[in-house]
């Protein structure tokens, strides 16, 4: 099937965007996991999305170019998110705010399940504040989106432009981002003379998901995008991404229908809860860290590459396959979980 990357990038052209990566980041081979017996001879890949550099790095800043385009086309000069205590996303928001010279105000939430003095005061929470972020901090079972929607109104009362960044910026604009790296990976494996079976990811708020599988619908790419749940089971989550899916094709300009076939989510790694540590997702990152150097976070990163590892080991690849893992970053989320590891 012939690729039609430059239609897709000339789909993503109509929407402001501000250039928050360097470059592109690296594909690299596993070349030491892929030589294990036990990956049956499947090829392992990883799209470095955690090699972006700004505010440590990590696959949320591909959505904030796009939502950081609107916001700035708006005029505002006022960031606000929310999410979990150790969000990548509110930390690479409060990050970009700081570049730009904007405010940002950030809500977290408190983890039902992690109270450990690492978890409430290390990584991302700690950055937070290094960034300049006004932090509110909410507890157990208190919802952030209506909090927001309040702060929102009180800030304008003093007269800021504020703009509300989505959850995990993962509205449909966020998801440009990754129909982006969609074309990013096509160009690349075109250099490389590679086919990638499958693009393995992490599926929280579905953005990266949504984005990546909408980009190679509207190149015509034939790879397939793999994603392991990490936030709900596997049926909603399919009907989140779906509609994700079908919002990024509308905006691109496209009528495309996703077959059913085309959603694959497994929720096998998920665990108890969000942000739940697995025996499974411990063994991943050490794998990942002590054979290749790598490392991944406990949240997301750990729980989709352990996904991939189980799959592989079963066969479900046929040998000579070629998988890309994306690297979607998180890493100061490794120090809050320091005792999970221990």
């Amino acid at each position: 099937m012939r690729l039609d990357i430059e239609h897709l990038r000339t789909a993503l052209s109509a929407y402001p965007r501000i250039a928050l990566l360097e470059s592109a980041t690296p594909i690299q081979k596993l070349s030491r996991l892929s030589a294990l017996p036990t990956m049956r001879g499947c090829n392992l890949y990883v799209k470095r999305d955690d090699l972006t550099g700004l505010g440590g790095g990590g696959n949320k800043l591909r959505k904030l170019e796009f939502l950081l385009g609107e916001a700035i086309a708006a005029g505002a000069d006022t960031l606000v998110t929310w999410g979990g205590l150790q969000s990548n996303h509110a930390r690479l928001t409060a990050a970009v705010a700081a570049r730009h010279g904007l405010a940002c105000e950030l809500i977290l939430t408190q983890s039902p399940i992690r109270d450990d003095e690492d978890y409430r005061l290390n990584g991302n929470v700690l950055l937070d504040t290094l960034f300049g972020a006004g932090v509110h901090q909410l507890p157990v079972g208190e919802a952030a989106e209506p909090y927001a929607l309040e702060l929102v109104e009180q800030l304008q009362r003093q007269g800021r432009r504020t703009f509300v960044m989505p959850l995990g910026g993962s509205s449909a604009r966020g998801s440009l981002g990754y129909a982006a790296c969609a074309a990013e990976i096509l160009g690349q494996a075109d250099t490389f003379g590679l086919q990638f079976e499958r693009i393995i990811i992490p599926n929280g708020s579905s953005g990266t998901h949504s984005g990546l599988l909408a980009g190679l619908t509207i190149a015509g790419s034939s790879t397939q995008v793999q994603g392991y749940s990490v936030l709900g089971p596997v049926g909603p989550t399919l009907d989140v991404t779906r509609e994700k899916t079908q919002a990024v094709l509308k905006l691109l300009g496209s009528t495309a229908v996703l077959p059913t076939e085309a959603l694959q989510i497994d929720d096998s790694q998920r665990g108890s809860a969000y942000g739940a540590p697995t025996d499974s997702m411990l063994a991943a990152t050490r794998t990942l860290a002590s054979q290749e150097g790598l490392l991944i976070d406990p949240v997301y990163g750990g729980k989709a590459f352990a996904g991939l590892l189980e799959s592989v080991t079963r066969g479900d690849h046929s040998a000579g396959s070629n998988l890309l893992f994306i690297m979607t970053g998180g890493l100061p989320g490794i120090f809050a979980y320091r005792t999970a590891y221990s």
